[in-house]
């Protein structure tokens, strides 16, 4: 399934590329040739001196100011051109960049999404009320009595495909009325629940403390990407 979509993801982006590409070419072409040619203003010129015998000073005159901005016409759109071809560049090292960029994106949102179902999924579960612990995947995480007591109901209303509230929570956990009980208490045991297995977790799993040396993620060398 991740095979499928990494090519498929691939395909996509190969395409896309391929289209802004060729945009890209036409515009630049399009521009590009668009540009006036300089040759036939000079020619025209050119055809001008041979064909008319201009005897005054004021003509021959004219006619050199006419070649001379011939020239500075044909230099001005050299200069055009020289900046048409490095916009055109530019835009591809742009258009690149932006298409590796999105390319790392997507792949780490890959990686996490696979890293969430692989590590942190429950796949088994069980516990060890003789040590205040609970086993998930194998892993072993102590917990307070309190904590062990509140998952074992969310175990056992999932095991009955039922749905706890914080009220009902809190009403088994006390053994009071659910009328006489506070939304609010039975929500702080879920979240201590919540912030010692996730705090465990992570430390287990991911962030790991060396003592005398720090910390480190617990993760092998060659899966680790910097793009």
């Amino acid at each position: 399934m991740h095979f499928s979509f990494v090519i498929k993801k691939n395909q996509v982006l190969r395409v896309a590329l391929g289209l802004v590409t060729i945009g890209i070419l036409a515009l630049f072409s399009w521009l590009f040739f668009k540009l006036p040619d300089p040759t036939i203003f000079n020619a025209n010129v050119e055809r001008i001196f041979v064909e008319t015998d201009f005897t005054s000073q004021t003509e021959i005159r004219l006619l050199e100011v006419l070649a001379a901005s011939g020239s500075l016409f044909e230099s001005s759109l050299q200069l055009q051109s020289q900046v048409i071809v490095t916009l055109m560049l530019l835009t591809f090292a742009l258009v690149i960049v932006s298409a590796g960029l999105l390319a790392a994106n997507l792949s780490m949102r890959q990686h996490i999404k696979e890293f969430k179902s692989r590590a942190l999924r429950a796949n088994a579960i069980a516990i060890r009320r003789e040590d205040n612990s609970v086993l998930i995947n194998d892993d072993r995480f102590s917990l307070t009595r309190s904590n062990i007591d509140t998952l074992a109901l969310f175990l056992e209303a999932r095991m009955d495909a039922d749905y706890l509230t914080a009220i009902d929570l809190e009403a088994l956990m006390s053994g009071k009325s659910p009328h006489d009980c506070d939304e609010a208490a039975g929500v702080m045991r879920i979240k201590r629940l919540r912030d010692a297995l996730g705090n465990q977790i992570i430390s287990e799993l991911l962030v790991k403390h060396v003592p005398g040396k720090g910390y480190f993620l617990d993760i092998p060398k060659d899966q680790i990407k910097l793009e």
